[in-house]
């Protein structure tokens, strides 16, 4: 009887010592109080800025735009905001990946995170203000009318029989449809700013609205659309970069366009692209 009651009395502390040093099935370690340290959170609230140094590069959206991003004569892929955006993530710590994407759907991308950001010749205005973070004015630019050299013209009330494009979803898209006389005109979207060139020099298109940057680098004596002419100035306007909202990397840049006025990188990038910056 001993040596049972001996036996019992083992066996009970070997499993009550063993259930006190094992967890319950489905709960986590608990952290060592002798250290202070514990498992790390499963998740943060992480900045924008974090997220984009973590992955070390940042996603840059971009569509064929000369001369903003394009691919130069000896295939260097290049360009004003090519360059910017590469100075830019330089001091930032991060390399820039470019990615072009479909202008029309930038925003869905962008907030994805398929994007990190929309760099290239993007048009501030109140509607991207409030969708997106958008960075101060670097470059001017403004809405320009471009049809053939021979094509008659009386002013903007003489196209509203006529066809015009545009790229879907920008500016020159906008301009069309706020403008009294141009949206009774027939509208063609293009997905890219030189379909609307090809559209206009084929003669599929009577004009075609875009950016005063890209009509100035893309026609004239010399390029492939030298019988197209600027007939008319819209609005002026200006570029940014646009982040996500409220993405703290917006503010950071901005620091950096004022470190590059001052030290006079940005003027002498805008000499060579024929650009002007902003006020």
């Amino acid at each position: 009887m001993k040596k049972f009651l001996i036996l019992f009395l083992a066996l009970f502390m070997a499993f009550t010592l063993t259930a006190c040093g094992t967890p319950e099935a489905g709960q986590p370690n608990q952290p060592d109080q002798s250290t202070g340290e514990g498992s790390p959170q499963e998740s943060r609230n992480e900045s924008d800025y974090e997220y984009v140094k973590g992955k070390g590069k940042m996603i840059i959206g971009y569509t064929i735009y000369e001369p903003m991003n394009y691919t130069d004569e000896s295939g260097v892929f290049t360009g004003f905001d090519t360059e910017l955006a590469t100075m830019v993530c330089d001091k930032l710590g991060v390399e820039p990946d470019f990615l072009e994407i479909n202008w029309d759907t930038k925003e869905i991308e962008l907030n994805a995170k398929s994007l990190d950001c929309i760099w290239n010749g993007l048009t501030i205005d109140a509607e991207r203000q409030r969708t997106m973070e958008l960075t101060k004015p670097y470059v001017k630019n403004a809405q320009v009318i471009l049809m053939k050299a021979n094509a008659p013209y009386n002013g903007v009330a003489s196209l509203v029989d006529k066809i015009l494009t545009a790229e879907q979803g920008s500016a020159g898209e906008s301009t069309i449809q706020d403008d009294e006389d141009l949206s009774q005109a027939s509208y063609v979207p293009k997905t890219m700013q030189t379909e609307c060139l090809m559209e206009v020099k084929a003669g599929t298109a009577d004009a075609a609205v875009l950016d005063l940057t890209l009509a100035k680098t893309m026609t004239g004596a010399g390029t492939s659309y030298a019988d197209l002419v600027i007939v008319e100035h819209m609005a002026e306007e200006d570029y940014g970069v646009a982040f996500r909202k409220g993405s703290d990397i917006a503010e950071k840049v901005n620091k950096i366009f004022d470190e590059l006025i001052a030290d006079g990188s940005l003027a002498a990038l805008a000499d060579r692209y024929g650009l002007e910056l902003s006020e």
